[in-house]
């Protein structure tokens, strides 16, 4: 693709991006933010250096994209913004130190997810991103067949037998608040990107179970799909600075926030937008199971309250 108004440079192979030379404080025309929505189609995770924004102006970005969600189906919102999700690692929220795709557990997971940096590390807490199309592209002739066929249950509950035994008690209190409501969605394991028509594997941290097989034969098949999702060449890792802010599309990566800072203190703040029901590649829709996600996609957020 050829671009009129952005200055673009790729940093891996097969994923991300830095869209350099620009101000995401600044009133950009609906030329450019048409171009950074194609960028974030070809590179699947684009990058903004040294964009220091506030609340308003993360919101407001993100509102050129499409609604906006409330910060998270079950997890609390910033106090006077009930569009951000406050990720403050040395003090509230749990380390998302797993490979996954956001909020895939409700029926139309967000479009994609913009984060930015309000306190970083002085070293470690980088984030990894996986290109979820090429490594659909990869699997053999005979594993793409069946990952065409596979449905799979993504839910935001969790093993509580493990958690009895090996979480600390302020984790096991996080959990309870985020599975306060539980839900469950049917996803195709592979889907066809909207506006791509890219077929990307669909699955990651919030699958439970493949439909028609035992946890067992599930938890081997994951395994092999998700293999490709995190080889070295389909991934991109990003080392954060304050005022970074980065933009995926949730509907074609998985990310994984790396927890390899001990102490310190590292704290993000993410904003979501709407996403579509996913569709698999015969044409059929995801369909929710338990719980009921209106509120967190349909309900326009007022700005302010």
């Amino acid at each position: 693709m050829t671009y009129q108004y952005l200055k673009i440079k790729p940093i891996a192979g097969r994923i991300g991006a830095k869209i350099l030379e620009i101000d995401l404080q600044e009133n950009l025309s609906d030329a450019i933010i048409s171009e950074i929505r194609r960028a974030l189609v070809e590179y699947k995770v684009i990058f903004f250096r040294n964009q220091h924004l506030s609340a308003e102006n993360q919101i407001d970005f993100a509102r050129r994209f499409g609604e906006i969600t409330t910060a998270h189906p079950t997890v609390p919102s910033l106090t006077g913004h009930p569009e951000i999700l406050d990720l403050d690692y040395g003090k509230t929220a749990a380390r998302a130190n797993n490979w996954h795709t956001d909020v895939t557990f409700v029926d139309r997971p967000p479009l994609g997810s913009i984060l930015r940096a309000l306190e970083i590390p002085a070293y470690g807490g980088d984030t990894i991103w996986g290109n979820s199309v090429t490594a659909y592209r990869d699997l053999p002739e005979h594993l793409r067949q069946l990952a065409d066929e596979l449905w799979a249950v993504h839910s935001n509950a969790y093993d509580y037998a493990e958690a009895a035994v090996n979480l600390s008690e302020d984790l096991k209190a996080y959990r309870e608040v985020f599975t306060s409501t539980v839900y469950e969605t049917l996803h195709p394991v592979v889907r066809v990107h909207p506006e791509s028509g890219e077929k990307g594997l669909f699955i990651g941290g919030f699958v439970r179970q493949i439909r028609g097989l035992s946890t067992t034969e599930s938890d081997h098949i994951i395994q092999l799909l998700q293999s490709y999702v995190t080889r070295p060449e389909n991934t991109v890792r990003w080392c954060w600075k304050v005022g970074d802010v980065a933009f995926w599309d949730n509907r074609a990566t998985q990310h994984y926030a790396i927890a390899d800072y001990g102490n310190q203190p590292r704290r993000v703040q993410r904003v979501t937008i709407v996403g579509d029901v996913p569709v698999s590649v015969n044409g059929q829709k995801s369909q929710a199971v338990k719980g009921d996600a209106s509120i967190y996609y349909n309900k326009r957020v007022p700005v302010g309250v």
